[in-house]
């Protein structure tokens, strides 16, 4: 265990076959956080300490991403929510409540989905959850340019050597609307995706996309989500994925971040951390509340 302040402490978690790197602060009823691309758990970086007083804050690399073990395959949503599940089983923790952004949204859906007993409280933000209906407007001059350029085996990681620092730098100031991320965060994720095989692993979630949105397909098709969940977007999703969830889900809220970019916790993360413990209020008590 490696700790990084009194706050925040690294360990190396075996789940699903692979290690993963986590980070965990805090204790109380556990609050499991997903990043996207192209981040790691210090995604989380300015979220992190509020959200642990009163409850334990788990922070995972995602499969193949930081310091997680660079696997070969399994980079589809539903083998992503099983590496959640083994985690959560890993540190003790028979529930939580789950947050999820960009590539971290569809397997924190498919975690509610097929372990709802296991998820108290939802939170999902600035993904698509594959082909559900609602997306249209967003979709309609197709996905974003580098869906495309990612999905092709091989080829991302390829053009993009050697250019990683470039690369990385365009979506952290597009996912801020031009304002950048703090500079120690910045750095942590170039080094974090500075060689080809980390590429290749970061693009591996772009081309199990397929797969991931036939087993969103499928889940939806055979159940409702009951878990309370809560959508936020920012620009540019907005609330495509509010109206994805809607006709598949008891019990929904939505709240839009206005002048915020994609990356709400480095973007925006005093409206975040507002939002979060306004929603996860009620979850800490139901948590606490013997059965």
């Amino acid at each position: 265990m490696t700790t990084l302040s009194s706050e925040i402490s690294l360990r190396r978690i075996a789940t699903n076959g692979i290690e993963v790197n986590v980070a965990i602060a805090g204790r109380g009823p556990a609050v499991l956080l997903l990043h996207g691309f192209p981040h790691t758990w210090q995604l989380w970086s300015e979220v992190i300490g509020p959200l642990a007083r009163g409850r334990r804050v788990i922070a995972p690399d995602l499969r193949g991403l930081g310091a997680s073990t660079r696997a070969a395959d399994g980079y589809d949503a539903g083998n992503l929510a099983v590496d959640a599940a083994g985690l959560l089983d890993a540190l003790g923790e028979p529930t939580a409540a789950v947050v999820g952004i960009d590539a971290g949204t569809p397997p924190a859906f498919l975690l509610a989905m097929r372990y709802q007993h296991r998820v108290r409280r939802l939170v999902l933000m600035e993904s698509l959850l594959g082909t559900l209906p609602g997306a249209e407007d967003f979709l309609s001059a197709g996905p974003p340019w580098w869906f495309g350029f990612h999905a092709v085996p091989g080829l991302a990681e390829k053009v993009v050597a050697g250019n990683e620092a470039a690369y990385i730098d365009w979506f952290l100031a597009a996912g801020t609307l031009g304002h950048g991320v703090p500079g120690p965060i910045r750095d942590a994720f170039v080094e974090a995706y500075g060689d080809p095989e980390a590429l290749r692993c970061a693009f591996s979630h772009y081309r199990a996309m397929p797969a991931s949105a036939r087993q969103i397909h499928d889940a939806v098709a055979t159940a409702r989500l009951t878990v309370p969940t809560m959508a936020v977007g920012a620009h540019p999703v907005g609330d495509a994925l509010a109206r994805q969830l809607a006709p598949n889900t008891d019990v929904l809220i939505h709240h839009e971040i206005p002048g915020c970019g994609h990356i709400i916790p480095l973007h925006a993360p005093t409206e975040l951390v507002s939002l979060l413990s306004d929603f996860l209020a009620d979850d800490r008590g139901a948590a606490l509340r013997p059965d």
